[in-house]
């Protein structure tokens, strides 16, 4: 089948599935930052103890998509999806019947980073793109992305209802509920398996090809590198925002409620860096959101913190949140095609995922010997200043192989 063969209603299928399996995955794995304070108290652990746990979420998350994008790319992206959603529920059972830092490591850290690799922005995105024509394609993107983003506006609040009315052991069950929306739902974007990607010249590459071109082109390497410090920024912000504001003495609802800012005023930055991508230099904008979020990270810890300007911090980072997927992922199409768009993303990706697990674990380790998280946002500044920078010099010239195949659909 080609994508000009579907009907509008099963496109709608497709993005709709893609956005409430990407919602879901990310809303439930945002949300585990508040049940740190408790998991704390009740079962014993430390601070450290739970970073170490979400490090580990994202270091598997990073190391394992490589590795599901190939099985995406190969097999399709549906038992892809299937297989996550059980492995993340089977996580939460973990987490829930933990009772020391091996349990909540298993489970919030091997099981759901294991499973973020088959539900979460790599394989929604590559389904998305698959569905869409060209000319459409940064518009679905973004806005997948965006509606991605309203899981966190919605788990984030159940989380810390059920936690203050029932304890963080029910807010684990209400996520299990969560995880069973998201079976039909990836079982939707799944049908984006049966559109065929055929290259113009008739020519097909292969995994290993596909990846040692992408690591022979300096622009990609320069973007995966630069991807760190995105990991490193967000993890850093929704592992250990709920525990600064506590230090601070501020009631748990804030922390709550910024999250759910997040996602809020995430869908509409997602949107509208999906549109920008469509009209603008790609590299520039991701640039941009990387200066852009360190400006405002360092605004918001150089001054004693309030709930209003929590509030107005989590509104600014929510909108710089997750509109890099659709830039990314565009870049990666941009070079290299759509064939292994699954695959690639993946490769880069894991270099986000070691920002993130130095943003969890290191944030922890800083807060333990420290007492405070100075030192952790002055790094996370700095590296995204650099970065965002660097970001900016990005060769964007696609690879021969593209350019070759570009040229010849043009003269046919």
């Amino acid at each position: 089948m080609k994508q000009t063969d579907l009907s509008r209603f099963h496109v709608a299928l497709i993005l709709g599935g893609a956005a409430v399996m990407l919602s879901l995955a990310m809303g439930m794995r945002q949300s585990f930052g508040l049940l740190q304070p408790h998991m704390i108290r009740d079962i014993g652990i430390t601070a450290a103890d739970f970073s170490l746990a979400i490090a580990i979420q994202n270091i598997v998350w990073g190391a394992t998509q490589p590795f599901m994008g190939i099985l995406a790319d190969r097999h399709g992206a549906r038992p892809v999806a299937l297989l996550g959603v059980a492995i993340y529920a089977l996580g939460l059972v973990f987490a829930l019947t933990a009772t020391s830092a091996w349990g909540v490591t298993l489970g919030m850290g091997l099981c759901v980073g294991l499973a973020l690799s088959c539900t979460a922005s790599n394989i929604a995105m590559s389904v998305t793109a698959k569905a869409v024509s060209p000319l459409q394609r940064s518009m679905a993107m973004g806005s997948v992305s965006a509606l991605g983003s309203l899981g966190l506006t919605l788990a984030s609040p159940m989380a810390q209802h059920l936690i203050s009315t029932a304890g963080w052991q029910t807010a684990v069950i209400g996520f299990l509920g969560l995880a069973a929306v998201m079976l039909p739902a990836a079982f939707m974007a799944g049908r984006a398996d049966q559109i065929e990607v055929l290259a113009p010249l008739g020519v097909q590459q292969t995994v290993t090809e596909a990846i040692r071109e992408a690591l022979g082109h300096r622009g990609y390497l320069l973007l995966a590198i630069a991807f760190f410090v995105c990991g490193l920024q967000l993890v850093f912000i929704t592992t250990h925002l709920p525990t600064y504001l506590d230090i601070c003495g501020m009631d748990p609802s804030v922390g709550s409620t910024a999250l759910a800012l997040v996602g809020l005023f995430n869908v509409m930055g997602s949107y509208l860096f999906g549109w920008l991508g469509g009209k603008y230099s790609k590299r520039m904008l991701l640039g941009g959101i990387y200066v852009l979020r360190s400006v405002i990270i360092a605004v918001y810890f150089l001054t004693p913190p309030t709930p209003t300007s929590t509030l107005v911090f989590a509104a600014a980072m929510g909108t710089l949140w997750l509109g890099v997927v659709p830039l990314v992922s565009g870049l990666v199409i941009h070079l290299f095609g759509l064939r292994y768009m699954a695959t690639l993303s993946g490769v880069a990706f894991f270099s986000h995922q070691v920002g993130s697990f130095i943003g969890a674990w290191g944030g922890g380790l800083i807060y333990n010997r420290l007492g405070n998280y100075d030192l952790a946002w002055q790094g996370a500044v700095a590296i995204g200043l650099s970065a965002g920078l660097f970001q900016m010099t990005m060769n964007v010239k696609p690879s021969a192989r593209i350019l070759a195949e570009r040229s010849a659909a043009v003269g046919a």
